[in-house]
């Protein structure tokens, strides 16, 4: 089952507005180009650990979604342990669906 939540994140995509992966969605945030950030729960505690204390550190907020496969599909590319969102409309449009605003 595909998190309902995450709809908008193929079109985000398709758009440009996505940086995926752990290496570019940790640069992504400390460059300041990262409006929202989700991270897969059954991603490595390392990563989570990470990406979180990255998002903390420099005040972007982040969510999680249920798993990388889920991630990944919703962008059409392999599993993704998380995601940067670096448009600020996509951005704030996805964190709405979390409760979260931006």
């Amino acid at each position: 089952m595909t998190d309902r939540r995450l709809s908008l994140l193929g079109l985000a995509a398709r758009a440009g507005a996505v940086t995926s992966g752990g290496f570019l969605t940790e640069k992504a945030v400390q460059t300041g180009e990262a409006v929202f950030v989700v991270i897969a729960e059954n991603a490595s505690a390392n990563t989570r650990k990470k990406i979180q204390d990255k998002c903390t550190y420099y005040h972007v907020p982040y969510a999680f979604c249920e798993t990388q496969d889920t991630l990944g599909h919703m962008i059409g590319k392999e599993a993704r342990s998380c995601l940067a969102i670096t448009d600020q409309n996509f951005g704030q449009q996805i964190a709405k669906r979390f409760g979260i605003e931006i």
